[in-house]
């Protein structure tokens, strides 16, 4: 059990961020940050909870990480705003964003309410938050897209394994609601609105950002569906069932980015 829990942890989060990663390049910055939005690491950490400490503390977790969609998505609305309208560098904005973020979990570590109720409020704000996103012109900028260097990639992947043993291995000290708190924590949308903003400016960095926060809806129902089965069913039949509902709505969100009214 030891071998395959260090396996998942060294293997599981890479490979799922390499895939993103060439997805993006061929596809464009909306489509970059659509498949961000997929549970990327929260769900492999919650996973390897599971593994660990058992259903009940990955389902406190999955509520955790339920809340932390209103921090994630509250840091790329920050970044937006001060790169976009305010027209701030990008060490500005993310700085600011990571502020938010950190700010706003801390408040939250004090939120007790089920996960279905977290999971309608959470849902709520995207909406609210969807509303608020700058959107920048469409001829603000080429909408060129370059493709990801080597090392680039390669740093995302190391990222993601770090991030994974940092809450597994402190997820005793954490403890169930802080690790899911911080799991959603944007390294990913981190590095890749950076490189997007230094590359092709701005209004390209936003789309990616806008297209990571529109699709936080998918991890939502993710961890509603995970954290309300896994103790009744397990590990198997909850992420089974996440991951086909998920799955389903992740498209949808495609078709809608897409629309050009959305």
């Amino acid at each position: 059990m030891l071998d395959a829990i260090f396996v998942l942890k060294v293997a599981l989060a890479p490979a799922l961020i390499l895939g993103a990663s060439l997805a993006g390049d061929r596809w464009g910055n909306t489509v970059s940050g659509w498949l961000v939005g997929l549970p990327l690491t929260s769900a492999p950490v919650i996973f390897l909870l599971a593994l660990e400490r058992g259903a009940e503390f990955a389902s406190a977790s999955a509520l955790g990480t339920t809340l932390g969609i209103v921090s994630l998505s509250a840091f790329s609305l920050t970044y937006a705003w001060l790169s976009l309208r305010l027209r701030l560098g990008w060490p500005y904005a993310i700085a600011t964003g990571w502020g938010v973020f950190f700010l706003s979990s801390l408040i939250l570590e004090g939120v007790s309410v089920p996960l279905v109720v977290a999971s309608a409020g959470v849902s709520a704000w995207l909406l609210l938050v969807a509303r608020l996103f700058p959107v920048p012109s469409e001829r603000a900028e080429d909408q060129t897209v370059g493709r990801s260097g080597r090392w680039d990639v390669v740093a995302r992947m190391v990222a993601a394994v770090s991030l994974v043993f940092l809450i597994t291995e402190n997820a005793s000290y954490l403890g169930p609601r802080l690790s899911g708190l911080l799991t959603p924590f944007p390294i990913y949308t981190s590095v890749l609105a950076v490189a997007i903003h230094r590359s092709q400016g701005p209004s390209q960095a936003v789309r990616f950002t806008r297209g990571a926060t529109v699709s936080l809806f998918t991890p939502a129902i993710f961890f509603l569906i995970v954290g309300t089965t896994i103790t009744i069913w397990g590990v198997g039949v909850a992420y089974t069932l996440a991951i086909a509902a998920s799955l389903a709505v992740h498209w949808l969100i495609l078709v809608l980015l897409n629309r050009p009214s959305t």
